[in-house]
């Protein structure tokens, strides 16, 4: 698919309807709107909260592995199964869970390019009844590759090195702090801004009008521009992580950087810690402005 570095793990939808009835593949939908699935999905696909299902909601993390194991056993999901991913809003949270299942280890796992959006618009069947209750599986419990994942510990060890990218895939005007957070979003930071140093790439202009993913050429030139240089080691964060698991996936799988992680603590971890050093932008009153709780 249009020159990507690993396009084995995307699937169009003519692939999808190709095999709706392959015992292993395994379609998951998991949306921003967490009604959606309900309203109507892909026929037999399982679909994922990714409030309670994929969220710790105590520990403020993503479910542990003895978690995710115990959701793929439920889902009959098994662990050589290829697993497909979509949701709405250009695959936000498809995109979220893609990453759950990399950092989990799962070998094999995709997303539907342009999903629920581009399914919608190809007028393609759409079922309300649950995906059929499968026999459990024995999914085990996974290791865990690290190396796709930053913490706050990483971010701080680059802080003023100019050694990684910084990509802030939020808005421009969340980046520039001129709001805290996309409109009827509850999960916000005592401060507005970004971290210094950072690059605004906003994760919504990687994908065309139907969803799907932008040429490799276009997306190349779209970072290329914003200073982003992909010989560097690459971390990526938005407010709570999902959106940067988007760009996460374009910089990795799409576009082939060699080393890229996302910072799923994001704003909302570096936005209330106590001493983390912010950037604010012009337009809110702060040129060059690096504060200091």
């Amino acid at each position: 698919m249009s020159n990507y570095a690993h396009p084995d793990v995307l699937v169009s939808t003519a692939w999808a309807i190709e095999h709706l009835n392959d015992p292993s593949v395994k379609f998951i939908e998991v949306d921003v709107d967490t009604t959606s699935y309900a309203k109507g999905h892909i026929p037999g696909a399982i679909g994922w909260n990714w409030q309670t299902d994929l969220n710790d909601r105590v520990r403020r993390d993503i479910i542990d592995a003895a978690a995710f194991a115990e959701l793929n056993r439920n889902a009959g999901v098994q662990k050589d199964d290829i697993v497909v991913l979509y949701g709405d809003n250009n695959n936000w949270f498809a995109a979220w869970a893609f990453w759950q299942f990399k950092y989990y280890g799962h070998r094999d796992v995709r997303l539907m390019n342009g999903g629920r959006k581009k399914w919608e618009l190809e007028k393609l069947p759409l079922s309300t009844e649950a995906a059929r209750k499968s026999r459990p599986s024995q999914y085990p419990i996974p290791w865990v590759d690290a190396s796709v994942r930053a913490y706050t510990r990483d971010v701080e060890a680059e802080l003023g090195h100019y050694r990684t990218n910084l990509v802030d895939v939020r808005s421009p005007d969340e980046f520039s702090g001129k709001i805290n957070a996309p409109p009827g979003l509850a999960e916000t930071a005592q401060r507005s801004g970004h971290i210094p140093g950072a690059r605004n790439v906003p994760w919504a202009r990687t994908v065309n009008e139907d969803g799907t993913f932008r040429t490799a050429d276009q997306l190349h030139h779209l970072y290329a521009a914003a200073g982003v240089e992909a010989t560097k080691p690459t971390i990526a964060y938005c407010r709570i992580g999902e959106r940067s698991s988007h760009t996460w996936f374009v910089l990795k799988y799409l576009l082939g950087f060699p080393s890229v992680r996302n910072y799923d603590g994001s704003w909302t971890e570096w936005g209330n810690l106590v001493g983390a050093p912010i950037e604010l932008d012009a337009n809110v009153g702060a040129a060059a402005q690096v504060c200091v709780a």
